[in-house]
């Protein structure tokens, strides 16, 4: 069935059950003499008359009535179905997927799903807790949450978190043993604490830079993890060196003199998290209140 056909068909409905084609112009916001048109192309399609036409009413006939008993419910239902579409807005329902980091999870996506789930009992969020770059269209993601160093470059991002710095610190105990590194080159005589990447397998190579110079250093040492919490409890034992994320935990543990910073300043800062998606089109009424839940996040 062609698109106006279908107008014709609302167009007849109109005419039916008003009893004119003056008041279901009126009705329908359009002139007499386009719903006249409607209905003889809608007659002219079908090869039968659908109204009995005087100069004081207008009646369906029996063609006519048999076709308003298959249009009322059927146009009723279409009516019914696109106010729940509508109501979407107003009440989003739905399954949100999200790949991210550990760390972007619990500093910036928590706080904000947490006040999702609050306020919108119809909304699902998954989370998908993993270090490596998700491809999130094969995966059927949603979206993903990754550094802005890290994007796509075919992926629209929002920013949701503030610039961020690494921190290379160590224990009191292991620094009172060891003398603190100067320059990023004195990390191989330390004993460090590796993170292998996700996103390759391969070991971390801590990364400085410092009045515009960037110097990369491949460090050794007693342990290995792949999660940076394993890394920072490694450091807080005496154990060695960590360079991790200067996040809230670290800067307690530091206020708290479970740690010690070193090589402050060649630690500038880098862009921070994004969420990043494929497209600004078709985006569910779930996944927008999320992403503006975490866009009110950074203020």
């Amino acid at each position: 069935m062609m698109r106006d056909e279908l107008g014709d068909l609302a167009i007849f409905l109109a005419v039916a059950e008003e009893r004119s084609f003056t008041r279901a112009a009126v009705r329908l916001g359009t002139s007499q003499s386009a719903v006249s048109g409607a209905v003889r192309r809608l007659e002219g399609h079908l090869g039968v008359s659908l109204l009995a036409r005087t100069t004081r009413s207008v009646n369906p006939t029996q063609a006519g009535e048999q076709l308003l008993a298959t249009l009322r419910p059927a146009l009723g239902d279409i009516r019914s179905r696109l106010g729940e579409i509508a109501a979407l807005r107003e009440k989003p329902t739905g399954l949100v997927r999200i790949t991210t980091s550990r760390h972007a999870a619990e500093s910036l996506l928590w706080p904000a799903i947490d006040r999702v789930m609050a306020r919108h009992d119809g909304i699902v969020v998954e989370l998908s807790l993993d270090g490596a770059l998700t491809n999130i269209v094969e995966d059927r993601f949603d979206a993903g949450v990754r550094l802005g160093e890290s994007l796509e470059k075919d992926m629209i991002a929002l920013r949701i978190g503030p610039d961020l710095r690494m921190a290379v610190v160590g224990a009191p105990a292991y620094l009172s043993a060891h003398p603190a590194p100067r320059s990023p080159r004195d990390l191989i005589a330390h004993r460090c604490i590796n993170l292998r990447m996700a996103t390759r397998g391969n070991l971390y190579a801590w990364e400085f830079e410092k009045d515009g110079q960037a110097l990369n250093v491949r460090v050794e040492g007693p342990f290995i993890a792949n999660d940076a919490s394993m890394a920072l409890r490694c450091a807080v034992a005496g154990h060695g060196l960590a360079c991790v994320v200067e996040d809230a935990a670290v800067l307690d543990l530091m206020r708290q003199g479970a740690l010690v910073r070193v090589l402050e300043d060649w630690c500038p800062p880098f862009a921070g998290h994004h969420l990043y998606y494929p497209s600004r089109r078709n985006l569910s009424p779930a996944f927008r209140v999320v992403m503006e839940e975490l866009r009110r996040g950074i203020g």
